[in-house]
């Protein structure tokens, strides 16, 4: 429902405003958020010499920040603009690369940092007072909890009204057809003139050539109407206009959920709004749409949100979520190194990170790509950002990857660095009761930080020659700091040549039983994509327990086999690519051009598995495209598969444009009618974008 704020008219008598995002999102009396729509002045800082004055506004839309400056008069006004759906935090006080060296200089309570999710660079700011700070501090987090709680329903409503308010010119709280038409070209969708017109006329029940509230509204659930879920509610239900429990029940048998009465009756209890469908136990059309687009019906298995596997066995027994160059924001010979890139990857579970250490000047080691351009950061900053960040977003073990370049001074200082910051987390001796001849589990290692390096002449090196690991290098084996020797735990890392930072694909490495599979993850794109997949699972702990074939001593699993083996169990995966919602347009396109969405299913998994089918693309539509699209794979080893999707802009004359991706592990999939919910490119939440998709696994 739109939200109902309350202005006078001409009459004098109170009417309800239609388009009030802000009501709509329950954060309209919130004192913070007040004081962000007035906006602020602050300092934008970048170092002691770069502070230049930005004047910060929350847009009424509630969830975009404008940054904009004031040059000399001669020049534009020049704005910068921001979503709290981009912010992946907000920091108080001087917790940022830049404002803790400036620690002293400026004062701590009128600081904070807004750290972006994706590659752009943190926001540092100097308010004019302690409680200014505080209110943005709180107001930012305010309005991310309210958006990151949202169901997807009122995602859909907020994103609808924002573009309303934008499209609404004369802000008259009224839609003439030319708002209309703007509207339209906002939301990605080009209906014919004749179609739009007559839309139009069916929603202008006051014949006035102009909606007011109560016809916007009709308006917005015409355009929101989803036919083939409607289709889909009419096949289950016995009498086309309810569904009773039995009818639910028997779709959620088809769904492969629990097809208990108890569980749809619950089902009707949490979504059914209709309070007389809800006392005699019945879903309404509109209950179904709410409970299809809830996180309940999500194409991603919710049990696998959690940690359900066995973390109990050695650690050569897992696949290690890792990040090469970890310290680079950008490519590896003129990028950035930032103590931030380390927080932003162990944010997403990754549970090994590289430090490249080199001398540095008065006797302190740093840490950057040597002999390149790349920015310099203190090894000691490292090391304390690790210590606060390690175990945030998982309890389990992180292994730091020390390429030691250090003269034997400054290796002594890095040590004293690791002993007295790390302090208890830091493994300086084998743990107590464990068989000398085993590793220790993740389990054993809770909390725990081990390093990882090279001891000369101790650790054979064996350089990759095969044409499949051009890109990328071996480390046959690592000492960890218990003292124990592993000839069973291998490391893989992009070459040294590739100056961009790029990524080769992880997925040849895991079907070769590689634990850590290290990746730039400062570099998006389609490796990232799949290695944002495989730890999708295991509650995002950075550890995924490795098929059963892969732990046997004496196993003959063979990738490269097409003809059977012990990993081969062959499934049909039928998807039925059905529509889309909402999708973006690409950044860098005219405000006025509509997307023609195709889309790809793509199954990344051992050579005979991997395969890609596309459908047709749609002309001007991004908003509600349908194809309706039937695809079958036979996957042979559905243990180590990925399933990705991937939606692009169809172009004639050059490569198409990428819209956004879901990627997930193929034994996460769920059956049924299932919405898939788009990342961007940098992996971040796309929502409310989404498929909707059918999809059944049969032996093949």
């Amino acid at each position: 429902m739109l939200g109902a704020k309350h202005k006078k008219n001409r009459a004098g008598t109170s009417e309800p405003k239609a388009i009030d995002p802000l009501r709509n999102l329950g954060i309209q009396d919130d004192e913070d958020v007040k004081q962000m729509l007035q906006g602020c002045s602050m300092v934008k800082v970048r170092s002691a010499r770069w502070q230049k004055q930005r004047t910060l506004k929350l847009l009424d839309d509630g969830v975009t920040i404008w940054c904009q400056s004031q040059k000399t008069s001669s020049r534009a006004k020049e704005q910068q603009s921001f979503s709290v759906m981009e912010v992946e935090c907000v920091r108080e006080g001087c917790q940022s690369e830049t404002l803790r060296r400036m620690a002293g200089s400026v004062p701590e309570g009128r600081c904070l940092t807004v750290v972006f999710k994706g590659p752009r660079k943190s926001l540092d700011l100097l308010c004019s007072s302690q409680e200014e700070a505080q209110h943005w501090v709180r107001g930012i987090r305010t309005l991310q909890e309210r958006v990151d709680n949202m169901t997807h329903k009122e995602k859909l409503d907020h994103w609808i009204h924002a573009y309303l308010s934008r499209a609404d010119q004369n802000r008259d709280d009224k839609m003439s057809y030319e708002e209309v038409q703007t509207l339209l070209r906002m939301i990605n969708v080009d209906l014919s003139d004749q179609y739009a017109h007559s839309l139009f006329q069916k929603c202008d029940r006051s014949a006035d050539g102009r909606l007011d509230h109560e016809e916007i509204e009709v308006f917005c659930k015409e355009l929101l109407r989803r036919p083939e879920l409607d289709a889909v509610f009419i096949r289950c239900s016995a009498n086309s206009c309810v569904l009773s429990t039995v009818d639910l029940r028997d779709f959620l048998r088809q769904q492969g959920e629990d097809a208990s009465l108890t569980h749809a009756q619950s089902l009707i209890l949490t979504y059914e709004l209709n309070e007389w469908a809800q006392r005699n136990q019945f879903m309404t059309p509109n209950g179904f749409t709410m409970y299809m687009l809830s996180k309940e019906n999500c194409v991603f298995n919710p049990e696998h949100l959690r940690v359900y596997q066995d973390m109990n066995q050695p650690l050569s027994h897992y696949f290690i979520s890792s990040s090469h160059n970890t310290y680079l924001t950008k490519d590896q010979l003129t990028g950035d190194s930032s103590t931030e890139s380390y927080i932003r990857a162990l944010s997403h579970g990754c549970r090994c990170v590289e430090l490249d250490c080199w001398d540095g000047d008065g006797g302190e080691p740093i840490i950057y790509h040597g002999h390149t351009l790349t920015s310099k950061v203190p090894f000691v900053e490292v090391i304390k950002t690790i210590n606060e960040y390690a175990f945030k977003a998982s309890p389990y073990p992180l292994i730091l990857s020390l390429e030691n370049h250090c003269s034997v001074e400054q290796q002594a200082v890095m040590a004293r660095h690791l002993k007295a910051i790390l302090g208890d987390k830091l493994l300086l001796k084998p743990l107590p009761g464990l068989k000398s001849s085993a590793l220790p589990s993740p389990e054993d290692l809770r909390g725990k930080i081990l390093v990882k390096g090279k001891k000369e002449k101790v650790v054979e090196e064996y350089p990759s020659s095969s044409s499949d690991l051009d890109s990328s290098e071996e480390e046959s084996s690592f000492e960890k700091s218990s003292g124990k020797k592993v000839k069973k735990i291998s490391r893989i890392y992009p070459s040294g040549q590739r100056l961009q930072s790029s990524n080769y694909n992880p997925q040849e490495m895991w079907n070769a039983g590689c634990q850590i599979v290290a990746l730039n993850f400062q570099t998006s794109g389609e490796s990232m994509d799949l290695n944002q997949g495989r730890f999708l699972q295991n509650g995002l702990c950075g550890f995924v327990l490795k098929p059963p074939f892969m732990r046997q001593p004496s196993t003959s699993f063979n990738p490269e086999n097409v003809g059977g083996g012990p990993a081969h169990k062959p499934l049909l995966l039928t998807v039925q690519v059905i529509s889309a919602q909402q999708l973006p347009k690409p950044e860098w396109d005219k405000p006025s051009t509509i997307v023609d969405p195709q889309v790809w299913v793509e199954i990344h998994g051992v050579p005979i598995d991997n395969i890609k089918k596309k459908t047709h693309h749609v002309d001007n539509n991004g908003f509600n495209p349908r194809w309706d699209c039937t695809f079958n794979f036979t996957v042979h080893v559905p243990d180590l598969a990925l399933v990705r999707f991937v939606v692009e802009d169809h172009d004639y004359t050059s490569s198409n444009d990428f819209l956004g991706q879901f990627t997930l592990p193929f034994t996460s999939l769920r059956t049924g009618y299932r919405h898939v919910r788009l990342l961007k490119l940098d992996g971040s939440s796309l929502s409310p974008a989404s498929l909707f998709i059918h999809v059944k696994i049969t032996p093949a």
